[in-house]
């Protein structure tokens, strides 16, 4: 069972558009494994695509799973763990899980989604200061922490391949997902701040660069090398966005190409960081998707079961290109050959 995150620090990279094309794309090509999609980002972004998106009442069926009795998001569980934060409860992971095929036919049917909730922003105050309480005999850290590998656990055997999107922060909530990921996939987009997002990204999760040592007791990666636990692996970094036609763009092409040097000389000082050993492994490049793209999330639809043409997208028709509706496949294909 392999757990892949999808994170950047930085907002605005594309990485819930990236996730979610990926995800179907990746249980379109292997029908017979079972995959587990986790929301975990307080917008729900992702949620709603699986449950229709804006066309296909995305956002009302997301309503319903969050209304549900108990409530079938992954704000449900947490609501379920924080009387007890640090001790094993019983539960039924099935009872917080969606089949999201049944609200939105695009959807690939072996796929599973536990739905995210607005609940998370609440509930991360309270869980960071659980976290930080002092019981003797007790990391409280890591039993916060640990709360999703708890569930997947508890959903042992059921999935081959699991997927989190995860929040553009560093919150309890994100450090919980990262902690039960084995591997990230960045998407980046070809400007400086994205370079300094992943340098960012590097210290955050790795403790690389922090600007003082008296940060590098209370780093994730202090915390997790005390528990014994690994750190997850960077297994993709997908360059989003670059120009449809050129490639990427000779303004943007610099950036791009120091972004690789720095991942490069990382990979040279800390090669278990990484899963891949030559650069060339880990970058992708996935093309700005344009109208297709924009149809395609109104629609909650992956990109290989769109139709070309002329499509309704609220109150208005608008033409999908086949040409360019395959270049996004390809896009998207090139992602999920290196998963």
């Amino acid at each position: 069972m392999a757990v892949y995150a999808f994170w950047n620090n930085k907002g605005g990279t594309g990485k819930t558009s990236l996730a979610f094309q990926a995800i179907c794309r990746y249980a379109n090509l292997h029908p017979n494994k079972k995959v587990l999609a986790v929301d975990i980002c307080p917008q729900a972004n992702l949620s709603e695509l699986f449950l229709g998106g804006l066309v296909n009442h995305g956002s009302d069926n997301l309503l319903m799973r969050q209304g549900a009795t108990p409530r079938a998001t992954i704000g449900g569980y947490f609501q379920l763990r924080l009387p007890s934060p640090y001790s094993p409860v019983s539960f039924l992971p099935n009872d917080f899980l969606t089949d999201p095929h049944s609200f939105n036919v695009s959807i690939p049917s072996n796929i599973t989604l536990l739905c995210s909730d607005p609940l998370l922003e609440l509930q991360s105050n309270a869980m960071s200061t659980l976290a930080n309480t002092q019981i003797p005999g007790t990391n409280t850290w890591l039993s916060i922490i640990d709360w999703l590998r708890d569930f997947l656990a508890a959903a042992n055997g059921q999935y081959d391949t699991i997927f989190v999107d995860l929040n553009p922060s560093f919150s309890i909530y994100t450090q919980i997902a990262l902690a039960a990921a084995d591997f990230l996939i960045l998407p980046i987009m070809a400007d400086d701040s994205s370079r300094r997002a992943i340098q960012n990204a590097f210290s955050l999760v790795y403790g690389l660069r922090l600007p003082s040592p008296i940060y590098a007791q209370h780093a994730f990666a202090t915390k997790l090398h005390a528990a014994n636990r690994p750190l997850p692996k960077v297994h993709l970094i997908a360059k989003n966005r670059i120009t449809q036609y050129m490639g990427p763009a000779s303004a943007y092409a610099a950036v791009l190409d120091a972004i690789e040097e720095d991942v490069a000389s990382l990979m040279k000082s800390n090669p278990a960081f990484f899963s891949f050993k030559k650069t060339s492994d880990g970058f992708v490049e996935i093309r700005d998707f344009q109208t297709t793209g924009v149809v395609a999330y109104a629609r909650g639809c992956p990109f290989y079961d769109l139709h070309s043409g002329y499509l309704n997208v609220v109150d208005q028709r608008v033409r999908v290109n086949e040409s360019q509706r395959i270049l996004c496949v390809d896009a998207i294909d090139s992602v999920v050959s290196k998963i």
